[in-house]
This record gives structure tokens, sequence and C-alpha cells, in this order.
């Protein structure tokens, strides 16, 4: 026995198996880490993950940031776990939502570095979905061992996302799905069971990791097995849609899309009206020559009310018909008259005149109107992005031609049930009309970008995206994007559009019937542990 106090000797020390020395002999890795070693790892293991996303898009680092957590989740007490996994959580969300830094320094009364307080508070909201999957792990492992338990993860996982994307009217941003976006095998499964089909290959194969490090390979490997024959099947079913979809001839209309480039700190000063509705009629004539069937501009395109304002309304209806072409029109209106709520709205207007509208349902907390705005209102005087608008009720399918398309607007494309509903109405394509102005050139529209495909996928439809200041884009079936304009870009794009045609798919037609899935069967493992007494 050593002495008190005494260091053990260098032979001793070097006598001690190593993380991997007892992995190749079978044996589990300590995970009860010192905070020393734990912090860092955790840390660095969230900076990989968020890196995975736009713009960076180191995608593969997906495959294991999440390992870290769950190996030591399995491996400690569930506060332990819940704490680890909401410091992993939080620094990832830090990292991917650090763009709103550039949105809060330019457009809000709140200095820095106290802006970055909200920034924190949203991450760390995010950040305890993270948390509380690793807290379950933790409580599970003792009860039904814990290589069953990261066998839940998967489930557990996909549950959070879902239900961050419902609870106080749903944030499902940084979804580990949208993360593969650039690998467009691995995507092809969201027309099965949404963004989440992905994320549960994903973070199984994150589990299966963190099996390997927690219980050793031997005990390891049918999680490992498991996990690889879900990827692989994952992309192999992928390789088979995209050659099944590059053979399919469907029939195309030409879309033109028109990003502006015009600054947030001018687009609503009058001084400055008749320049920009000057710039729109310049690139909409340029994107007629040739000849699409419909021009889309950006959200909130006109510099003003466009009901309100009789000449404008008749010189965009004069404009449509001397081109032949309708124009979809991002603009503000007015509930019930001039005392009512006002709109996100997108205007369809022809030669004859207006031919339907879509009002924004799905409005972005504390930037479109303010929660509980009764206790907190007083948040409207700290930044000029928040607004007061009223929500649509109406998914609006517009007419073109032989076509039908619908309009999803900014922040409603992360929404995949939002989206979902517009190709189930028979939409035969979407647009997506935007102003990721207020992120400036960050990561923010990049990362917003990054989902879009997720949505083309999970419906087999195309979309066309007129973003002001960009980025501006068309995305195919696949998930791929064809053309885009990049950030502070002024210009137009044309392109053939392909229509949807034959039956809806697994997802169009049963929508988020995986989540529900997921919950049940975390509801059921749960319950199954209840029902058992502690036994590692």
């Amino acid at each position: 026995m050593a002495e008190r106090g005494r260091r053990p000797s260098a032979t001793a020390a070097a006598d001690r198996p190593t993380l991997w020395r007892r992995l190749a002999a079978g044996a589990p890795a300590d995970a009860t880490l010192p905070g020393h070693t734990r912090i860092p790892l955790l840390v660095l293991a969230a900076l990989v993950g968020a890196a995975a996303f736009p713009h960076i898009d180191w995608w593969l680092g997906a495959w294991l940031f999440a390992a870290p957590p769950l190996a030591l989740a399995v491996r400690s007490a569930p506060r332990r776990a819940l704490a680890d996994g909401w410091l992993h959580g939080t620094i990832f969300f830090v990292v991917l939502l650090r763009w709103l830094d550039h949105t809060f320094g330019n457009y809000s009364a709140i200095p820095w570095p106290v802006s970055w307080l909200p920034i924190a508070a949203l991450a760390g909201y995010c950040g305890l979905y993270v948390g509380a999957v690793c807290a379950a792990l933790a409580w599970l492992a003792p009860r039904i061992g814990r290589g069953w338990a990261l066998s839940a993860t998967p489930a557990f996982w996909v549950a959070g996302e879902w239900l961050r994307g419902w609870l106080m009217d749903g944030f499902p941003w940084g979804l580990v799905g949208y993360s593969q976006a650039p690998a467009l095998p691995m995507i092809q499964i969201a027309e099965i069971g949404g963004v989440y089909a992905v994320s549960l290959v994903v973070v199984a194969a994150n589990a299966a990791l963190a099996g390997l490090a927690a219980l050793g390979w031997r005990r390891a490997l049918p999680g490992l097995v498991a996990a690889a024959a879900l990827a692989l099947g994952s992309a192999g079913y992928g390789v088979l849609a995209l050659r099944a979809l590059e053979a399919d001839a469907a029939p195309r209309v030409p879309i033109a899309v028109i990003q502006p480039n015009v600054e947030q700190s001018l687009k609503w000063d009058p001084a400055h009206r008749a320049e920009i509705l000057a710039r729109y009629d310049r690139l909409t004539r340029e994107a007629a020559r040739e000849r699409p069937a419909a021009i889309l501009w950006p959200e909130t395109a006109a510099p003003i009310l466009l009901r309100a304002d009789p000449p404008l309304t008749e010189h965009l209806i004069a404009l449509s018909g001397e081109l032949g072409t309708p124009i979809l029109v991002g603009s503000v209106d007015r509930l019930d008259g001039p005392r009512g709520a006002f709109l996100n709205s997108a205007f369809l207007l022809t030669g004859q005149g207006i031919s339907d509208k879509y009002d924004k349902i799905h409005l972005v907390p504390f930037g479109e109107y303010v929660p509980l705005s009764g206790l907190i209102g007083f948040v409207r005087s700290w930044a000029e992005f928040i607004s007061d608008f009223a929500a649509g009720e109406r998914v609006t399918v517009f007419r073109l031609g032989q076509a039908r398309f619908g309009t999803v607007i900014c922040y409603e494309v992360i929404f995949p049930e939002l989206v979902r509903r517009f190709v189930a109405d028979g939409a035969a394509f979407v647009a997506n009309i935007t102003n990721d102005a207020w992120f400036g050139e960050t990561s923010g529209p990049w990362q917003h970008l990054g989902t879009v495909p997720l949505r083309a996928v999970e419906n087999r439809v195309a979309i066309a995206r007129a973003a002001n200041t960009g980025i501006s884009a068309f995305v195919e079936p696949t998930g791929r994007i064809s053309a885009w304009l990049p950030i502070g870009a002024t210009g137009t794009l044309v392109r053939p559009v392909p229509l949807r045609h034959g039956g809806p798919t697994p997802y169009t037609r049963y929508g988020d019937w995986l989540p529900w899935l997921c919950v049940a069967a975390g509801v059921a493992v749960m319950g199954f542990a209840l029902s058992r007494r502690s036994s590692t």
C-alpha cells in the first residue's frame, strides 16, 4: 500500500491501461472523468457538432459529436448526466446561433455584450433537451442495462427534437438531420419519416460510438453492427432513390426569383422608396425576358402596405399585364381595415388584379409577435425587429395556369408539417420568400437555406426561394441546390422547376408518424424500466 500523500510511481502510472488499451481488451472506458477532462471533452464535442452545419458544413462531425455526453450519461447519476448534456447542448447552440449577435448588435438597443444574454437563454433552452436525453439514459442504465439504455437513445433524441418544434410555438432549428443536407444519399429517407428519420440514423451512430467508449467493443459490437447496417441501408436507399429521380422526366415550368439586395436600414425609409421600387421594376423586366411562368419577389418586398397604396397596386397589376407574367409580391397587409392587425402576406398579381393572397401562419416569437404580451410587451421597445403581427389561418395554394404552388414565408420553411400541408393540398411546387437581411453576411442565412433541401425531399417537391439579400436558390426534389445567388448579390435567377406528379410520399401522406412512434417507444421503455428493480 502506498503511503498517504505519496504520488504513485511513474512505473505504476505507466501500468494503468489507457483508454485505447482498455477498448482493445474489450473492457469499458472509465466514463466518470474528472471535471478538467470531462468539460473540455464536452465543449470540443459541441464545437464539432456546430461545425457540421452551414456554413462550415463538416457534416461528418454530426456522426460523432453526441457520443461523449451519451457515453458519460450511462456511467453517471441522472443529475450529473443532466448537467453534462445541458452543457454540451448549450455550447452547441450558442455556437450555432452566434449569428443572432449581428441582429441584436445592429437592430436593437441592447448593448454588447449584454446582447449575448438572450442568445445564451435561447441556447440554454434548446440545450436542455440534450440534457433531458442524457438524464433519461442515466436513469435507465441501472434499470435495464447500459447497452439497452443506449439503444433507446435515437427514440429519445427524435422525440426531443419534435417536441422542441412544438412547445412554446416551436423552434426546430439545428435538428441533427439538417447537418446532412450536403450528403444527398443520406437525406433521401426524409421522404419516409421526414428530417427526423435522418436525425434518427445519425444519432444511432453516435449511440453506437458511445457504447464503444462506455461498454467496450465486445459488449458494444451488436450496437455497432446495427448502427452500421442502418446507416448503410439508408445510404443505399438514397442512391437508388436518386437514380430513379434523375431518370424521371417530370413536367417543368420556368420560374424566376428576384434578389434586390435592399439593405434592412433602407427598406422602410420613405426617402429610398422610389429607388427601391425602380430596382424591383428593372429586375422584374430583366427576368421577364426569359418568359417565366411567374416572377417571385422576396418577403415584404413592397416598401409599404400594398393594398393601402392604390397607385402602387395599379402599377404592379399593369406591370404584370404588360409582361404577361404573374408576380408574387411579399407585402405587409392589414386585417379588417386600417385599425386591424398587421399580416405578413404574399399577393399573387396578374394583369387582371390580385388573384389571391396568403397570410403567414407560423410567426416568429419575439420577431413578429411577443408571447405573453400582456406581461412582457415592453420588450418591443428593445429592438426594431420585434413587430406585432397576427397569424393567418388559411393554407393558400395559388393557381398558375396548369400548375399550382404554395408559398411559405421566411421562418415557416423550417416547419416540416406546415410545408407538408401545402403539398397535401395540391401544390406542385413551393415558393419560399424571405428577408434574411436581418442576419447580414453571417451563417444564419446559410443555416436557413440548409433546411430547404429536407423540405424538398420530404414531399418530393421543388422549391424556388426568393431572398431579399440572399440566399435565393432553386432546390430540386432530390434536395440538390441547382442554382443560387450569394449573399449581397443583386440579380435574378430563372430555372425550369419540375412539377410534383404521382402519388404523395409517405411523409406527405402520414406526416410526423416517426416522432409519434419515438414518443411512444420512449414512454414504453420508461414504463418497462419502472417495473424492474435496479440491476447493472
